[in-house]
């Protein structure tokens, strides 16, 4: 049977998923989770070539972003191998893949060769740089996108050199661009007939995604430093100490910021010239942020949590990862779906960020062991009995 058993709002539509590692398997797990037949597409088993990228196949990683998809087994160095990839491209919807920029054209499953053969087919393609250009054959890892991304050099205290962000940005953004981008073309498709391709890489998305940093630059001529947890350009919004720990607190704008005093019993922060408009307060944030510091680690996150909430002003604790899925409206938001592994029982993935009304997205099987479908798969084009041993014994599946 097909993923989500042909349930969902893209269970129309067949993939083939030849990414590894993160980038691009997030973009495949985009359409796997609102039903698509996602056909992960692996190599053959092979004793002598260690652990793969991607860490652990029961770890917590690759269980969380392969869910939903079904795994063949399939070497597309192998002549047979080739044609049976063929055959599944003839009737797909789309192809994901993530190889180096020459690697797929000397297994000659580039995007010319396979719109010969499916002119509807959309191609998608994720790279560390960009399939052409000057260092279009660097292999590309996410922490190096986010230093020429610029990502590293506004993260971090002022002064302290760079820093990485704690999750892989540059990946997982490439994955949601790319993924968004097949979405375009599979639209497009219903008025021409035909398909694209698609193309994103890490250095492209982690340089969209600096967003207003960027802005900052390009329309002001300014280059934006490090600014620890102070925002860079909204103040006071930060970190402020407690009696038990930390909260955030975004007081932007003259109206907030005068709730924050009043909720703070400040009158003298409200009257203060150094603090009266956005201007003065930028210039002295670090005053501002010392004063309002004295009087938030006379309570409780929790109990200031609850005022500043009471009088308006944005605000909120500073959750390590158990503690955020211990909250009550991440529970509510159903951020941690269970799904049940026939060896590691009854697990939980991160679900979706994403509601829709009707048609909402389902975590309905957990990421397949290598060839797990294989059979069934090469079955629905009618490769069975005696020609699968063969094609097995010869090390083509």
């Amino acid at each position: 049977m097909s993923n989500s058993a042909g349930q969902g709002p893209l269970s129309r539509f067949r993939v083939l998923d030849l990414t590894r590692v993160r980038a691009g398997p997030t973009a495949a797990r985009q359409l796997a989770d609102w039903g698509a037949d996602v056909i992960k597409i692996e190599t053959p088993p092979d004793p002598a070539a260690g652990e793969e990228m991607g860490g652990p196949r029961h770890g917590p990683d690759f269980q969380n972003i392969h869910r939903n998809k079904r795994s063949l087994t399939l070497n597309l160095k192998a002549p047979e191998g080739l044609e049976i990839f063929k055959r599944l491209v003839a009737e797909a919807d789309v192809v994901v893949e993530n190889y180096r920029p020459d690697v797929k054209h000397r297994l000659g499953i580039d995007y010319d060769s396979l719109r010969a053969l499916n002119p509807r087919l959309v191609y998608a393609s994720i790279s560390g740089f960009g399939q052409d250009g000057p260092y279009a054959g660097r292999p590309g890892f996410d922490q190096i996108a986010q230093g020429m991304g610029g990502l590293m050099s506004i993260t971090g205290l002022p002064g302290q050199g760079p820093v990485r962000a704690g999750i892989p940005v540059a990946d997982l953004t490439a994955g949601l661009y790319c993924a968004l981008g097949i979405m375009i073309a599979l639209l497009e498709r219903e008025v021409s007939g035909q398909g694209q391709w698609v193309q994103s890489s890490l250095l492209q998305a982690q340089v969209a995604m600096l967003d207003f940093q960027a802005a900052r630059w390009l329309i002001g001529g300014e280059v934006p430093p490090q600014a620890g947890n102070n925002h860079p350009t909204s103040i006071p919004t930060g970190v402020f100490k407690t009696a038990d720990g930390h909260i955030n607190i975004a007081a932007a704008g003259g109206l907030i910021y005068t709730r924050l005093c009043e909720a703070l019993g400040a009158d003298d922060l409200a009257g203060d010239p150094r603090f009266a408009d956005a201007a003065s307060r930028s210039r002295n944030r670090d005053a501002l942020n010392a004063r309002i510091e004295e009087i938030t680690v006379t309570r409780n996150s929790g109990e200031w949590v609850e005022l500043l909430d009471e009088a308006g002003v944005p605000c909120g604790p500073i959750y390590a990862i158990d503690d955020m899925f211990a909250d009550p409206q991440v529970q509510h938001l159903g951020l941690a779906q269970p799904v049940e592994h026939p060896d590691l029982g009854r697990i939980e993935v991160v679900g979706q960020a994403v509601d829709l009304s009707r048609t909402p997205s389902a975590i309905t099987r957990p990421t397949p062991e290598r060839g797990e479908q294989t059979d069934e798969i090469l079955g629905e084009l009618g490769i069975e009995g005696d020609e699968l041993g063969r094609l097995r014994d010869g090390g083509v599946i």
